[in-house]
């Protein structure tokens, strides 16, 4: 009799999502992923101009609020709530 819950097979590390550095981005990467993020989240929740939340989104950048996420599976970053 053998216990096969312990053949489970493990996430491969290499597809798991991780954080960037922010300060390794250039401003136009990070430009971009605030506009994404501005889009994303308030773009379809009736906000009349989603990108005036772009200074707020970029500080919280700064502060560690957000943070960038990388996926490399579908080879994207976007920013998200750290864990």
């Amino acid at each position: 009799m053998t216990d096969e819950t312990g053949q489970q097979p493990q996430p491969d590390p290499r597809e798991e999502m991780f954080v960037v550095d922010a300060g390794l981005l250039s401003e136009d990467q990070l430009d971009g992923l605030v506009d994404e993020y501005c889009t994303r989240y308030h773009g379809l929740n009736d906000t009349e101009n989603p990108m005036a939340e772009r200074e707020r989104v970029k500080s919280a950048v700064r502060r560690g609020d957000l943070v960038v996420w990388f996926d490399p599976v579908e080879n994207a970053a976007s920013l998200g709530i750290p864990e």
